[in-house]
């Protein structure tokens, strides 16, 4: 029996399916994506920026290089025309300063100026030359702004001379003249020369720390002592030298027998062998006994207060 083969083409095999590569998208495409603008705006906005920075500090590198004058000024001057121009001033410090006094200080004409074309240090030195300034502190921040950060001084004392009145700090710089209506609650010194022996003065203080308070103010006599009143009114005329023991010596007699507030007119310490007190109506000098407690001497012994050199 005869089997008939059918010759033709093999039958098709299925094709496998190409795969396709799913695109990844990054979160910065996303951003990008959900943003109001274009692609190709961004593009344009972020090749002005960075052209711009490039520019700020290519300037400020010529600058800061120092730039023959010509080169530089017109590099500024560019720097100004981009946007580069001091719009304002930023103040930080004050306490009791006037803020328009520094303003006119820093800016002296340099409103609208190129912000690189500005001195820094000039700028430094200028509020260094006000009595309240003890030290500042000047920067740019691009595009129009300067930075100036002020350290003020602190008042210690007001100062008395030929009728004027003048607050200083406690190394003796004047600060301001103070109106004899708002008088602030600060030591008062006296005399042509005190404002100079201000540290001294608290150094002498510091001494006799339960005496600090109670004194109202102080005279700087003949340019080489003081003489101490106290809120109760007394005066304590001290040593040209050792004054600081004397103070400290008056403050141990006060707190043994209070002699403060007990209307003793002075007190004088000037001969350190010799503790005269005077009443404002005696005519009698005395001298304190070795207890502390003043005792009565008759007028014309060499020890009486009335009779002493003012200096």
């Amino acid at each position: 029996m005869s089997r008939t083969i059918r010759r033709g083409a093999p039958p098709k095999r299925p094709q496998p399916r190409r795969t396709v590569p799913v695109k990844k998208i990054s979160v910065m495409d996303r951003l990008v994506g959900a943003l109001p603008v274009s692609e190709e705006a961004l593009r344009r906005i972020a090749t002005w920026t960075f052209s711009g920075i490039g520019g700020a500090v290519a300037i400020g590198v010529a600058v800061f290089l120092g730039v023959p004058g010509m080169i530089g000024s017109a590099l500024a001057e560019g720097a100004g025309r981009a946007g580069f121009r001091v719009e304002q001033i930023d103040i930080v410090g004050l306490k009791r300063m006037d803020r328009d006094t520094v303003y006119a200080l820093a800016l002296q004409g340099r409103q609208d100026q190129a912000i690189f074309a500005i001195d820094l240090d000039e700028v430094r030195r200028n509020l260094l030359r006000y009595g309240w300034v003890a030290d500042a502190h000047v920067s740019r921040r691009l595009p129009d702004t300067l930075l100036v950060g002020i350290t003020e001084r602190t008042p210690a004392a007001v100062w008395q001379d030929r009728g004027q009145l003048t607050l200083i700090d406690a190394t003796g710089q004047l600060l301001d003249p103070v109106d004899p209506s708002n008088m602030p609650d600060l030591p008062l010194i006296i005399g042509p020369g005190a404002d100079r022996q201000e540290a001294a003065y608290q150094a002498l203080l510091d001494a006799a720390p339960a005496l600090k308070p109670r004194v109202r103010a102080a005279t700087w006599v003949g340019n080489r002592r003081w003489d101490l009143t106290f809120e109760s009114g007394e005066v304590l005329k001290l040593p040209e030298d050792g004054a600081a023991a004397a103070l400290v010596q008056f403050a141990q007699k006060d707190g043994a027998h209070p002699l403060l507030g007990r209307g003793w007119l002075a007190f004088d310490m000037r001969d350190p062998a010799k503790f005269v007190a005077r009443r404002p109506s005696a005519s009698m000098a005395h001298q304190a006994a070795d207890d502390g407690k003043p005792v009565e001497e008759p007028k014309g012994t060499g020890n009486s207060a009335e009779s002493g050199e003012e200096g």
